[in-house]
């Protein structure tokens, strides 16, 4: 994870168009071969669009052969609305830069089966090639494109139902007006993201303090989803000091020092190799097995999420239970390696007991029975009772 702090947001945003400029030159794009960039909307990016657009007058920068994917789109807003996420990018960036039309794309909130537009979308993404760098935007909660606190940090393009935080942040677009809002969009899901090569979020601004904390300083959370990128091989955040207020003193001091210390020495970021960024790819991304256990390559990416959350049904999702065996009777005698030794029993047998017990009664009558001619009834009966014979012990004691 790299945090990139500057001053203000103007600095952020332009720290963020020169990185974007850099890679997509140093990747040397051609028609065959186009640069992958996928894009956000919202107020964070604007500053980054308004600076790409002045470098493209310029001629720095060309977007001739760079192909987009959006991040999300609203469902059921016309595609000619104002406040569509289709204006929106064709307003602040795509009218301005020779962007081909055919090279961009943007989530369709009005086609007549949605579910298949999102499985459409995710199949033009892998067909181009996969996502080379993905600007992100962030929410105040943390949620990154649509994704919405609790989301599944396996989740794909899909429908998503909005939080009312971010129907309450969005209704500026919209008069202060909530029933003019929207409800629902539809979103890449945060492990298309996560399949980018890179990632890269501008966070600006003090009411977007708590989920810069909560992703720097604290672990992978579904509630934040920003915190996934935590599990990216290649993540960038990109932010100003006021979005810098919740982290710790010492955090900011670190990632301050690090880049430091990086710009020092003359290395800034390891650039990707040729096959990653070269113009024509020595070899095509080859689609990664799940099951596969490998480590992440610049080629070909596997997030962690890819292993440890698996897109699989519920019903594949758990292993079937092995079948217990037949339980087989056991002694332990039949383990000794020679039986034979102890054939007899340490305890006698219950038969032995019983037979035992009997000859004992049968012989206790003999043995203090009849003596003289007198039975051994009488013989105690006419013996005075034991309590009535006081001892000479009792006798003391009594007297005493």
């Amino acid at each position: 994870m790299r945090l990139i702090i500057r001053d203000d947001a103007a600095e952020a945003s332009s720290y963020v168009a020169n990185y974007i400029i850099d890679r997509i030159k140093h990747f040397n794009p051609s028609p065959a071969s186009p640069f992958v960039l996928g894009l956000p909307t919202g107020s964070s990016p604007l500053g980054v669009y308004r600076i790409l657009v002045e470098k493209y007058k310029a001629g720095v920068i060309s977007f001739e052969n760079v192909v987009t994917f959006n991040m999300d789109e609203y469902i059921g807003l016309p595609r000619d609305h104002p406040e569509s996420y289709h204006s929106f990018m064709w307003k602040h960036f795509f009218s301005h830069v020779n962007i081909h039309p055919n090279n961009v794309h943007i989530l369709n909130g009005n086609a007549a089966n949605l579910e298949a537009e999102c499985v459409e979308y995710e199949a033009k993404i892998k067909a181009a090639g996969g996502i080379d760098l993905f600007l992100a935007g962030i929410g105040e909660d943390g949620h990154i494109a649509f994704n919405e606190p609790g989301s599944s940090l396996a989740s794909r393009t899909r429908v998503k139902t909005l939080a009312y935080d971010t129907i309450l942040v969005n209704s500026r677009f919209f008069n202060n007006d909530l029933e003019q809002v929207p409800k629902m969009a539809l979103t890449v899901g945060v492990q298309t993201v996560l399949e980018a090569r890179e990632v890269v979020a501008i966070i600006l601004g003090a009411r977007k303090a708590l989920a810069l904390q909560r992703c720097i300083e604290q672990g992978v959370n579904h509630m934040w989803t920003l915190s996934s990128l935590q599990l990216h091989p290649h993540p960038m955040i990109v932010c100003d000091e006021d979005a810098t207020l919740e982290l710790q003193v010492k955090t900011v001091k670190y990632f301050k020092s690090i880049e430091q210390v990086a710009l020092a020495q003359g290395f800034e970021q390891i650039l990707p190799s040729k096959i990653r960024t070269g113009n024509g790819r020595a070899v095509a991304p080859q689609a990664i097995t799940i099951d596969q256990v490998q480590s992440p390559t610049i080629l070909a990416p596997q997030p962690t999420t890819s292993r440890l959350l698996r897109p699989v049904t519920p019903a594949a999702e758990y292993p079937v239970r092995s079948v217990s065996p037949d339980l087989i009777p056991d002694r332990m005698a039949s383990r000794l390696p020679d039986p034979e030794r102890f054939v007899r029993r340490l305890t006698p047998n219950p038969e032995q007991q019983q037979q035992a017990l009997e000859e004992h009664q049968e012989r206790k009558p003999k043995e203090n029975g009849v003596q003289n001619g007198v039975h051994p009834a009488a013989f105690v009966s006419s013996m005075p009772h034991v309590s009535s014979v006081p001892s000479a012990a009792r006798v003391r004691a009594v007297g005493a």
